[in-house]
């Protein structure tokens, strides 16, 4: 799912991947043998043995950096805040500079200190690390001592040989070193996949748990991804692999674990949920425990085991430290700390030694000065963590030839990732740009174009980030809003699938998080949020360049190829025929940009008027 332009140094990833993807079986005999059980700690040089009856062992976690080592732009590079007085405000944060500090910040004066991720640390990256197949991520999370992570769905958007290397190093298959004289180290931290196995083995592709050790303290880590990661992750990054259960999976090696001795259980599970408030400090065990929070992340929470202590959780982007009660009514914590790197966790797990177990209370109590958990915000006004400084502007040289020629121009914002409206600016500008590419007869002869808007990564920011001047969209910028450079397809479909396509939206898997494709000038339509499931699409308000949409007639239909392939929920957008393969993606977005815009006369953001909706 993720690629960069065949016409620049990084070459189709989905082939890399595509290629080696028969030795599945590598990643587990590549595995070093003993990955990790020296202990995830690196031991921080902190600390002494304890003989006290328990230990306090700190965990900082954080989950979907997707990359961002740059601090990133726009409203994607701030969290919401709720002041004492009940109003909200927007602080900037983020950017690997600032984390790596906040993260050596916190771990002072605490000897034990386990730092761990809940999975998309790479995947859908910005130019800086996604040209060079995200391998300055993991040199940056390796040099920030991570000590573990699970593996999230972006981790397989190229692939599990692409993953492999990851965690065991070399060189890029296709592409091979970057520095003259470097070889790709890998991660130094294990990446957990219990619940993804291989179909040929049956077992699971990496480590499915590790155990942290330091002086008799012992915690262990399982991590998974969500069971649905072939349901938004292309076919060729999933291909040979099985997905499965959750809460299946991690109560079967939470057993395994408990065997071995190992009673205290980390679960870092990339699936979340919805807290009722997007203030990264709201309580959302207000008025009572998990009240305030909802989602898949709650039921997998409520059918976890309770031999496991605590879940770091991702995939929603959202901030959240709750209290879920396990099956055995106790009470449980479940975290999320948004999204790259703009948030960190801080858990207090109270380690018992006569037990080997964690002592569980809730997450905070009224009035409590010490909390056992919080997000606490990756500000950008401490000091930047020097080596971090280094890495970005080693990289950055690198990458400069590409990143920063300008690709257009535009007068004020374009929201996208940003925007929380069913229809976004940045949305229609892409889908714009993918019907002109692909209207002409030898280019498909589309007639309407959609676009997913999980895929819309970033913001266009009117403000210069570089050198480049303000409203200038570079490279670099158009790369980070669309960075799996996903080659477009155009098929037939009929009026009927279209609007079953449309329907699919807000029904189905869709149905409790709608997922609004964005659609190209000429498509209009009502959605009605006050009705449930399918009906919410108003089919008779339904209209393509003002005419009904006739269910027997047949149209050309533009997508990337993960919505051809019916990614995201939409079945009826993979049943269309007559494909033909079109440019890429970005691409097509480049190309729109220079024929829309000059420095005299900018690109505005688009009116968004094609979806009418009533709530």
């Amino acid at each position: 799912m993720s690629a960069t332009p065949q016409k620049n140094r990084a070459s189709r990833r989905v082939l890399a991947a595509a290629a080696g993807l028969a030795t599945v079986g590598a990643l587990v005999a590549a595995m070093p043998a003993d990955a990790r059980d020296r202990g995830p700690g690196h031991d921080h040089g902190h600390g002494h043995h304890q003989s006290a009856r328990t230990v306090d062992v700190q965990l900082l976690s954080f989950n979907d950096l997707h990359g961002n080592l740059e601090p990133p732009a726009g409203s994607a590079g701030t969290v919401t805040e709720t002041q004492a007085d009940g109003t909200t405000k927007s602080v900037p944060a983020g950017g690997i500079e600032y984390l790596a500090s906040s993260l050596r910040t916190a771990r002072k004066g605490h000897p034990y200190s386990i730092t761990a991720a809940g999975g998309d640390m790479v995947g859908a990256s910005p130019l800086l690390s996604g040209l060079f197949h995200d391998e300055p991520t993991i040199e940056a999370l390796n040099k920030i001592h991570l000590d573990v992570t699970s593996v999230g769905n972006h981790e397989f958007d190229e692939g599990a040989t692409e993953l492999a290397r990851l965690q065991n190093g070399g060189c890029h298959p296709v592409e091979g070193c970057y520095e003259k004289g470097k070889k790709f180290e890998g991660a130094d931290f294990p990446y957990l996949a219990a619940n993804v196995t291989s179909e040929k083995t049956g077992k699971p592709i990496l480590k499915p748990y590790t155990v942290w050790k330091k002086n008799g303290v012992k915690i262990g880590f399982i991590g998974v991804t969500l069971e649905g990661t072939p349901d938004i992750v292309t076919a060729n990054g999933v291909k040979g692999l099985k997905f499965h259960d959750e809460i299946e999976t991690v109560n079967k090696y939470a057993k395994e674990l408990d065997r071995q001795g190992v009673k205290s259980i980390v679960a870092l599970i990339h699936e979340g949920g919805a807290p009722a408030s997007a203030s990264y400090n709201y309580n959302c065990d207000s008025p009572g425990a998990g009240d305030g929070i909802s989602g898949p992340i709650v039921d997998i929470a409520k059918g976890i085991s309770p031999k496991v202590d605590a879940l770091v959780t991702g995939h929603t982007h959202q901030a959240y430290v709750c209290t879920v009660p396990d099956p055995a009514g106790n009470p449980r914590l479940v975290t999320s700390a948004a999204s790259f790197g703009k948030l960190y966790t801080d858990t207090t797990l109270t380690y018992d030694r006569r037990t080997d177990d964690i002592v569980r209370t809730s997450v905070k109590s009224a009035g409590a000065a010490n909390p056992k958990s919080a997000n606490h915000v990756v500000t950008r006004d401490q000091e930047k963590a020097s080596d971090m400084t280094a890495l970005i502007a080693r990289w950055n040289t690198l990458a400069a030839p590409i990143a920063s020629k300008p690709q257009g121009y535009i007068s004020a914002d374009i929201n996208g990732r940003g925007s929380t409206a069913p229809e976004k600016p940045l949305g229609d500008l892409i889908a714009d740009a993918q019907l002109e590419g692909l209207a002409p007869a030898d280019k498909g002869g589309a007639v309407v174009a959609f676009m997913n808007p999980g895929g819309i990564r970033a913001d266009l920011v009117y403000t210069s980030t570089g050198s480049e001047g303000d409203g200038v969209v570079t490279y670099g910028e158009s790369f980070a809003v669309q960075p799996f450079t996903n080659m477009m397809n155009v098929v037939d479909l009929t009026g009927a699938q279209l609007i079953a396509a449309l329907q699919q939206q807000v029904s189905g898997a869709n149905e409790a998080s709608p997922k609004i494709l964005q659609a190209s000038r000429g498509l209009t339509y009502t959605l009605d949020m006050t009705k449930s499931g399918a009906a919410r699409v108003v089919v008779d308000t339904i209209k393509l360049d003002g005419a009904a949409i006739d269910p027997a007639k047949t149209y050309r239909v533009a997508m990337n190829e993960f919505l051809a392939g019916g990614g995201d929920g939409f079945a009826a957008l993979g049943q269309g025929t007559n494909k033909l393969v079109g440019a890429s993606d970005l691409d097509l977005f480049n190309a729109y940009l220079a024929a829309h815009s000059t420095a005299a006369a900018p690109l505005a953001p688009p009116v968004t008027d094609r979806i009418t909706v009533v709530q």
